[in-house]
């Protein structure tokens, strides 16, 4: 029997960019001097990655800023909570900006402050358990700060298993949100059976209980929030076939924000920092199948030309959103600061920050 294989792409070009704009974002950050801290997540096309000090996942980064001296502005070049996180920890004096405004996060969006409070609300009346929310990082700043008020945390993809093990220490029940991906990834992974979780959904058109009744909050272990990762969410569980197919000896990794059924099939699981440092550390020769976003896949290519490293899927995966931030929009920061101006300044409410800071410490005591 054939297997009908997709077009795989191995190899992804590089972004280009505008003739001049070098010169001037040089000149800028020349004038600017050590003012100014430029950040780049690792899904920032490479475009705008050649002109970072520091490139990271949003954690990494937000912490690098925190510890940096005699910095006025930090030009966060991810998506809107990166920044607000960066804000949440950096002193007051420091002003961080985000280089365009559209640079959300579609996972970000799915869960808000009113949908979860009466998420909540939903929760409390179905069970009398103590109940401890977590939410990823990848939320807002008044999300973090929900869970800051309630006993709970937030938690990143590389303490997940840290934080959720920290949760059933303090409560019976665990809410995750807004990624389902990563909250049942992790949970199965501690030992949590599938039919002990179950998921809220937000949209839920029938009496805005969540799409279940009471009795299936009451029995469950975990709550599910139905948000995912745009990007991850693209692979499928046919791809790791298809790769091991056509690449026989390829190996699977990927992150957790992936489908279940992606996860179970991967040789390989674990945060950006995870796949990072497991293909630097493989030996030439070495055959890579990975199931997160293309920029950085492309990167690990690049970077480790001894290996075959190539996207798990038959298409690019791209964060469309942290896209938005192009050299363009960066340069324009830049010379607005040169000029004595400022726009695109993210700042958190005090009383915000408060709530979301301890949220935050909570889960830098468990950090991985």
């Amino acid at each position: 029997m054939s297997i009908d294989l997709p077009t795989i792409a191995p190899l992804i070009g590089n972004d280009p960019i505008a003739p001049g704009l070098r010169d001037r974002i040089s000149a800028a950050r020349e004038a600017l001097g050590k003012r100014v801290l430029i950040l780049g997540h690792h899904y920032q096309r490479d475009d705008v990655m050649e002109f970072t000090d520091a490139r990271g996942d949003s954690l990494d980064l937000s912490m690098r800023a925190s510890r940096t001296k005699d910095v006025e502005h930090v030009i966060f070049c991810g998506v809107h909570f990166m920044a607000e996180t960066a804000d949440i920890l950096t002193p007051d004096s420091v002003k961080v900006i985000l280089p365009d405004m559209r640079a959300g996060c579609s996972m970000a969006d799915m869960a808000d402050i009113d949908q979860v409070e009466h998420a909540w609300d939903v929760l409390c009346d179905a069970t009398s358990e103590k109940i401890i929310p977590v939410t990823y990082i990848n939320s807002t700043a008044a999300l973090k700060a929900f869970c800051g008020r309630h006993d709970g945390a937030v938690c990143t993809s590389s303490n997940a298993r840290s934080v959720v093990t920290w949760a059933f220490q303090h409560g019976k029940k665990l809410l995750f949100f807004p990624d389902q991906h990563l909250g049942r990834n992790t949970c199965h992974a501690l030992g949590i059976p599938l039919d002990e979780m179950v998921m809220y959904d937000p949209h839920d058109p029938h009496e805005k209980s969540g799409g279940n009744d009471a009795e299936a909050y009451a029995r469950s272990r975990v709550i599910l929030w139905r948000g995912h990762c745009s990007v991850h969410q693209n692979f499928m569980p046919s791809h790791p076939d298809v790769m091991r197919a056509r690449y026989p000896g390829i190996r699977i990794l990927v992150h957790p924000e992936c489908q279940f059924e992606v996860v179970q099939k991967a040789d390989l699981v674990g945060s950006t920092r995870f796949i990072i440092e497991t293909v630097k550390a493989a030996p030439a020769g070495s055959k890579w199948a990975i199931g997160t976003e293309h920029h950085l896949v492309n990167r690990l290519k690049n970077e480790h030309p001894e290996q075959f490293v190539s996207t798990l899927a038959p298409f690019a995966c791209q964060c469309s959103t942290m896209f938005r931030i192009s050299p363009e929009a960066l340069c324009a920061r830049l010379e607005e600061l040169v000029a004595g101006k400022e726009s695109n300044v993210i700042r958190v409410d005090g009383d915000t920050a408060h709530w979301a800071t301890i949220a935050l410490n909570r889960m830098l005591d468990m950090r991985d």
